[in-house]
């Protein structure tokens, strides 16, 4: 290797660093103190890195916010979901999706309970990447019902709108943490009733 190519490397491997250092210091401030907002200063200083370079590595607030969120779910396992998303079998995309969400949810339930309260009490806490977060997932929820009606997996009266609406309310996080927390089940026996639930309500 030339000392060229190995400084560049030294340089994208020290960025790597500060990216990780920050998303991580992110989610420490949400650990810390869930019913505060979580300003760039906080953030850098825990980072240990200058506010300047918050802003040179994301961009702005929001785009810190979105990346830390994405980082969140990459890490809790939301592959799963977009397994589940990719089978041809609206119904297994459906239990799927839904297992998957909660095994997500479920693996930094703490984390995921301080951004989903915060967005609630000051959507600008968290720069909107939650809301906008919410926005994929109604969207994705609407394309499920779609694809229930044209594989015909929809019950008599049931249609794709009613469909979204339910599957809107049982993919939330706040679904799943009312029977992890409020029920004290286990992420799979959680997902076992939302996927009941919905197949119930729903599905021939």
């Amino acid at each position: 290797m030339t000392p060229r190519r190995y400084e560049q490397r030294q340089r994208a491997e020290a960025a790597d660093e500060t990216r990780r250092r920050i998303l991580d210091a992110v989610v420490q401030r949400l650990r810390e103190a869930p019913s505060q907002a979580v300003s760039i200063d906080q953030v850098a200083r825990i980072a240990g890195v200058a506010r300047s370079t918050v802003y040179l590595v994301f961009g702005s607030r929001a785009g810190l916010f979105d990346a830390a969120a994405r980082d969140l779910l990459d890490r809790s396992g939301f592959e799963r979901v977009v397994r589940a998303v990719a089978d041809p079998d609206a119904r297994e995309t459906l239990r799927g999706g839904i297992r998957g969400g909660a095994h997500t949810y479920a693996a930094d339930r703490d984390t995921f309970r301080a951004l989903y309260s915060m967005a609630q009490l000051d959507p600008d806490a968290v720069g909107g990447a939650i809301q906008r977060s919410e926005q994929n997932r109604a969207r994705g929820m609407a394309d499920l019902a779609r694809r229930l009606a044209e594989q015909d997996a929809l019950g008599p009266g049931v249609t794709a709108e009613a469909a979204a609406d339910l599957l809107w309310v049982l993919t939330s996080f706040d679904s799943f943490d009312l029977l992890l927390t409020g029920r004290g089940l286990s992420a799979d026996a959680a997902a076992d009733v939302l996927i009941e639930t919905a197949e119930r309500a729903l599905c021939r």
